[in-house]
């Protein structure tokens, strides 16, 4: 029996990862032991990122629909915790992080998110990681990872399965409509690596262009096209 009142499911949206779910899956396990409910794994690829999964113990599901918000609420809807952790598979959380949601959450926190630090040295990125410390709606992305009890998912209707693009600052403005949003000032380990295609300046453009684009009511797949046109992408 887990010693602790909360309970911790962890939903991790991948699309074609087997390079590197293994790494987070083990490392979730190792620091999460006393803590986690389960790791539900929901794929929309075609590699072995499931079979992987699903040897080293977690749940592991085919998407029914692709695309992050959808597979986000696929996984909540099989987790039996009553916390639920939203993480992507390029991201280590603190070693500490279930602690750390247990306490947010016991101090009223129907949510929240951690800080952000990239595997890289540059200067630049630095800089994007501080300002994930403030409640700014232009930190509400995934990589900083969420976590949210599962009465408030609920409440809410959990992520809007018809974004594409965006989902998580829409979730985050919605919550935070309902209940109190706790920023951990702690940091989840991020990957570089779609600065390795793309530059610094291009990515800051092409973010800045669908913020503004998501805020003046744009069309999904105005926003996925236009991003394509930005950026190299692959996974849309």
């Amino acid at each position: 029996m887990k010693p602790f009142l909360c309970m911790i499911s962890i939903v991790i949206p991948t699309y074609n990862e087997a390079a590197i779910i293994e790494k987070l899956l083990r490392y979730l396990q190792l620091h999460g032991a006393n803590y986690i409910d389960e790791i539900i794994v929901v794929d929309s690829g075609s590699d072995e990122t499931l079979n992987i999964a699903k040897k080293i113990g977690a749940i592991a599901v085919t998407a029914t629909t692709k695309g992050r918000a959808a597979q986000m609420n696929q996984g909540a809807a099989m987790a039996t915790g009553n916390i639920l952790y939203f993480v992507h598979a390029d991201t280590l959380p603190p070693k500490s992080f279930a602690t750390d949601i247990e306490s947010a959450v016991k101090n009223g926190f129907g949510f929240g998110r951690f800080c952000t630090e990239f595997d890289s040295k540059s200067k630049l990125l630095k800089a994007n990681a501080f300002f994930t410390k403030l409640d700014l709606f232009v930190c509400y992305g995934g990589d900083q990872t969420l976590f949210i009890t599962r009465k408030l998912f609920t409440e809410i209707g959990g992520f809007n399965a018809n974004l594409k693009v965006m989902e998580d600052y829409d979730i985050t403005t919605r919550a935070k409509q309902k209940a109190k949003y706790k920023i951990i000032k702690k940091n989840v380990l991020v990957s570089a690596r779609k600065y390795e295609k793309n530059s610094w300046w291009q990515i800051q453009k092409a973010n800045y262009i669908i913020v503004q684009m998501y805020k003046k009511g744009a069309c999904q797949q105005e926003m996925i096209t236009k991003y394509q046109s930005l950026l190299t992408v692959n996974n849309y």
